[in-house]
């Protein structure tokens, strides 16, 4: 589920193919949904929107309903960042707006977090891009957090939010530099300062998002 063209799947993609998954994009406010509802598996990405603005985009409203839907039966699914917002709202946990964190950095991981597949990101960066929160639903178990936004990541059931992203490849970070340029501008973040740091610790992300995301799919088998 893809919210805008350049936030896809990243270095996900090519391991969620290796697991024998056929990748079909659908493009929320252009694509019929409905398939979502039933896939094997289901990535809601991330986008410049927020569960606050569901009025304005309504698509959101039929994305909550989508991840209702899976969650009851318990089909396996991902949220990243906006995605994880909207499952968060889907688990009827509250989603506000939070500290602003966008660059690469680390989280701090709970025992539980460090028992499973985010267990990769103890010694590895993430690309933080977000200015929204959401409270820790009912049931679910915290797997990640940092000093700005106390949850950061959480699983329930076959469920699993990522306010971060993991799936971001930092080769493609130009495209992102662009589409969100105004928003750089507007939180006073240098993009070429981001560049550079991407090109420092892109690689070493990129592994780690891929085994993150390895580890969480054959748990599924």
């Amino acid at each position: 589920m893809r919210h805008v063209r350049f936030e896809d799947l990243g270095v996900w993609e090519a391991e969620i193919r290796a697991h024998g998954y056929e990748v079909i994009y659908l493009d929320a406010g252009v694509d019929d949904l409905a398939p979502a509802a039933n896939a094997d598996l289901a990535v809601f990405l991330g986008g410049p929107i927020g569960v606050g603005d569901r009025s304005t985009y309504p698509v959101l409203d039929e994305e909550i309903s989508l991840l209702r839907a899976r969650l009851d039966a318990g089909l396996p699914t991902i949220g990243v960042c906006l995605g994880a917002q909207l499952l968060a709202s889907a688990l009827g946990a509250e989603v506000r707006p939070g500290a602003v964190e966008i660059g690469w950095g680390a989280v701090d991981l709970t025992l539980e977090g460090r028992a499973g597949p985010l267990s990769v990101l103890a010694d590895a960066p993430v690309l933080h891009w977000h200015g929204d929160t959401f409270a820790l639903p009912d049931g679910a178990t915290l797997l990640a957090s940092t000093a700005a936004t106390p949850h950061q990541a959480f699983r329930r059931g076959s469920a699993l939010a990522l306010q971060f992203h993991a799936e971001a490849d930092g080769e493609a970070i130009e495209t992102w530099l662009m589409g969100h340029a105004v928003e750089l501008a507007q939180r006073g973040i240098d993009p070429v300062a981001l560049r550079r740091r991407t090109a420092v610790v892109a690689d070493d992300a990129a592994v780690a998002g891929i085994v993150l995301l390895r580890s969480w799919l054959r748990e599924l088998t």
